[in-house]
C-alpha cells in the first residue's frame, strides 16, 4: 500500500487517541476536546510522549521511503503546512541535532527542526473528512501514519539519522550527471569506433 495516496477518512484509533493525549499535562481534558470537536487541530507539548522531527515535504518523502524500504518502518507521521513531521523517542530530538552537528556526512541533509523537551508541535485533527472540501479540518495538516497504537513503535536518532543520510545521497546521486559505463570508459581510443580498412 502506498501510504501517500492512500484515501479514506483520515482518522486515529481510540488507542492512538489515549497515546497522543498522554503527552498532554491534562489528558482527560485533551481526550474532551477531540470528543467535541475531532476536526480541530491541536497544540501538543514535546518530550513526554514523543519528540518530533519537522522536515521539508519532499525530504521527508524521500525519509519515509528510505525508513520503509531499507529499514525498520516508522511510527505516527503527519503532514503540515508543508512539512513532514516524524513522531519519534523522547530525547531523540536532542541527539539527533548533535548528531547531524557532529557527522561530516550528514553536511547533505536539509535542515531539519528538532522538537523536543520544551517544543510544543500542532498535530492535525483526530478525524478529518478527505473528500468533503468544506471540511473544518481541511488545511489543518493530515495524518499519513496516524497514531493507532498506546505504545507505537517510534525511531530513535541513529536510525532517523541513517534514513537523513541515505535520502540525501540517494537525492545527490538522482542530480549528478550520469557518467560513462565503465567498460567504455576503460576502453582504448579507437576500440569502440576501429578505423575503416583501406
Amino acid at each position: 500500500m502506498d501510504i501517500w495516496t492512500y484515501q479514506s477518512v483520515e482518522y486515529v484509533t481510540v488507542a492512538g487517541e489515549a497515546w497522543l493525549a498522554s503527552a498532554s499535562e491534562y489528558p482527560r481534558s485533551m481526550r474532551a476536546l477531540w470528543e467535541a470537536r475531532p476536526w480541530a487541530s491541536t497544540v501538543l507539548p514535546c518530550g513526554r510522549a514523543f519528540d518530533v522531527i519537522s522536515m521539508p515535504s519532499l525530504f521527508g518523502r524521500r525519509v519515509l521511503d528510505e525508513l520503509w524500504s531499507s529499514g525498520p518502518g516508522c511510527g505516527p507521521v503527519a503532514a503540515f503546512r508543508g512539512r513532514t513531521l516524524l513522531f519519534v523517542q523522547p530525547g531523540a530530538a536532542t541527539r539527533l541535532r548533535t548528531l547531524l552537528a557532529w557527522e561530516e556526512w550528514a553536511r547533505d541533509v536539509p535542515p531539519l527542526l528538532c522538537h523536543g523537551k520544551g517544543d510544543a508541535v500542532t498535530v492535525p485533527p483526530v478525524q478529518r473528512m478527505v473528500d468533503a472540501p468544506d471540511s473544518p479540518g481541511l488545511g489543518a495538516g493530515r495524518w499519513i501514519v496516524a497514531p493507532d497504537s498506546r505504545e507505537p513503535w517510534l525511531p530513535g536518532a541513529a536510525v532517523v539519522l541513517w534514513a537523513c543520510v541515505r535520502a540525501a545521497r540517494g537525492e545527490a546521486r538522482a542530480t549528478a550527471a550520469p557518467a560513462l559505463p565503465r567498460a567504455a570508459a576503460e576502453e582504448p581510443a579507437g576500440a569502440l569506433h576501429p578505423a575503416p580498412s583501406a
